[in-house]
């Protein structure tokens, strides 16, 4: 029997971007006010990620770049109707529906990191943005603080998402998912029925 022949599908850029920030959201979220210097460090080192991540969105490899897996609305629907009934088709890189959750991950970490640099600037008098609110009520901050809790909780939700999609994804294309996003590499072909 011939051995499956495995390609690199996912760049150290990719890879490292992908598990530092899921490292690094856990312990922003974990941390929130009774950590306050971590909670701060973890949002701007997932902020510097994210910087990083779009710049290779531009420039990185084949299968990192934007034009690779951002699509229309009617092709990332057509795909989801797809795998409810399990007929999806394979992709090497992202599949539409995880192309589309990479954004909405992205705008998503990007609204909690802006809030929160507000609350912290407001609250706290600190940061980045801390001379915008030098002599302002804190009105603005408690405003900041209800949309970056929410930001967060909805970061949380699309990560459940995410993971959700990527058993689901696994399991159709019977090929494991999360290794791939580890070594880099998965099949060329997928396996047969």
């Amino acid at each position: 029997m011939r051995d499956t022949v495995k390609i690199m599908i996912w760049d150290p850029v990719v890879r490292i971007f992908h598990w530092v920030l899921v490292a690094s959201f856990t312990i922003a979220y974990l941390t929130e006010e009774d950590f306050l210097t971590i909670h701060i460090w973890a949002g701007y080192i997932i902020f510097g990620l994210l910087v990083i991540r779009i710049i290779w969105g531009f420039i990185g490899t084949k299968y990192a770049r934007f034009s690779d897996f951002v699509c229309r609305l009617k092709t990332i629907i057509q795909f989801l109707n797809d795998t409810v009934i399990f007929k999806a088709k394979r992709y090497l890189g992202h599949n539409p529906a995880g192309g589309a959750m990479v954004i909405l991950l992205m705008i998503s970490l990007l609204i909690t990191i802006f809030t929160g640099l507000v609350v912290y600037g407001a609250e706290e008098h600190a940061g980045p943005l801390a001379h915008w609110f030098a002599s302002t009520h804190s009105a603005w901050g408690e405003a900041a603080e209800e949309a970056h809790e929410f930001f967060a909780n909805f970061t949380l939700l699309l990560v459940l998402v995410h993971v959700l999609g990527v058993i689901v994804e696994s399991l159709i294309h019977k090929e494991n998912l999360v290794s791939a996003m580890i070594t880099g590499f998965k099949p060329e072909k997928s396996h047969p029925e």
